[in-house]
């Protein structure tokens, strides 16, 4: 644990400090590349430490993009109010959609996540007085902090969103490693045994669900407030695709493996798609690969060889 946060620590003082000198595309993909992180990791609380595979995980990151453009186009709602109402959205979300997925379990909870998500999906195209349907909601604004800096240099907003992404990862660093963290991870290995030991394994998968809603929702926020436009492509099962294979790249169980692959396939997904319009199709081959090779992921290959 201890090498893991040196590590992470290691790269963060790296990224903090070459941000000034790089060009203005690289350094705005590395903001995006944190905001992505923090998506990425809030799935592996479900996924990697829960046991849940969720193909609707972008639903609660749209939800909460949506939420701050429209607060802060037509309300000129302040960046305080934006915070607290996307992530609020974002885990009201969650905790409607957990109680119907978390009924099923395996090939279904997948299928019920997919299809939940599409419904999000559904009402981002088709109500176009709220959403302004496939034409998205543009213009969103920066965020103003009262800081002696804007936001709207990408500079500033790279540290803000760096800033964020550390304290989204301290977080959820310390959930996985609480006792409900671990009983979390009981719960994935073997719920029959849990549920014998007393565990309302229900009760625990259902706020796992909920809280990895909530640092997505997180990540929405910051998104909107990133890209300055937001559309049905933010919850799009793309999106939900792009995030799961984030996690079995990186190295699901880890935090900090999903981070790393959230990286991974941003910068992949931006440098391929110059070249050539079918760069999921080169993703999807990352991905087989990955299965094929390294089954847990980047993070554990590196551990198997350290071993």
């Amino acid at each position: 644990m201890s090498r893991r946060v040196a590590g992470v620590g290691l790269i963060v003082l790296l990224a903090a400090a070459v941000a000034p000198v790089l060009p203005a595309y690289p350094l705005t993909l590395l903001t995006q590349a944190f905001i992505v992180a923090i998506l990425a990791m809030s799935l592996d609380v479900l996924l990697g430490y829960t046991g849940l595979p969720s193909l609707g995980h972008a639903a609660y990151f749209g939800v909460a993009a949506y939420a701050v453009a429209i607060l802060a186009t037509e309300r000129q709602a302040g960046f305080a109010t934006c915070l607290v109402v996307g992530i609020v959205a974002a885990a009201v979300t969650a905790a409607a959609f957990g109680l119907i997925a978390i009924r099923a379990a395996g090939t279904y909870f997948l299928m019920i996540t997919l299809a939940l998500g599409m419904v999000v999906w559904g009402l981002a195209f088709r109500w176009v007085s709220l959403t302004k349907g496939d034409n998205g909601i543009s213009g969103v604004p920066r965020p103003e902090l009262g800081l002696p800096w804007s936001l709207w240099g990408p500079l500033p907003f790279f540290y803000f969103s760096l800033v964020t992404a550390v304290l989204a990862w301290v977080l959820m660093g310390l959930l996985v490693v609480s006792p409900f963290g671990m009983s979390l991870k009981g719960i994935r290995e073997s719920e029959s045994r849990m549920r014998i030991l007393g565990y309302n394994v229900w009760l625990h998968k259902y706020l796992s669900f909920v809280i990895s809603g909530t640092f997505a929702g997180l990540a929405g926020v910051l998104w909107a407030y990133y890209n300055g436009f937001v559309s049905p492509v933010d919850v799009q099962l793309v999106t939900s695709v792009e995030t799961l294979l984030m996690v079995a790249l990186g190295g699901p169980g880890t935090l900090a493996g999903p981070a790393v692959g959230a990286a991974l396939i941003v910068f992949l997904k931006n440098f391929v798609s110059v070249y050539t319009k079918r760069w999921l199709l080169i993703l999807g081959a990352v991905y087989i690969g990955v299965i094929l090779f390294a089954p847990r992921g980047l993070a554990g290959a590196f551990r198997g060889q350290r071993h």
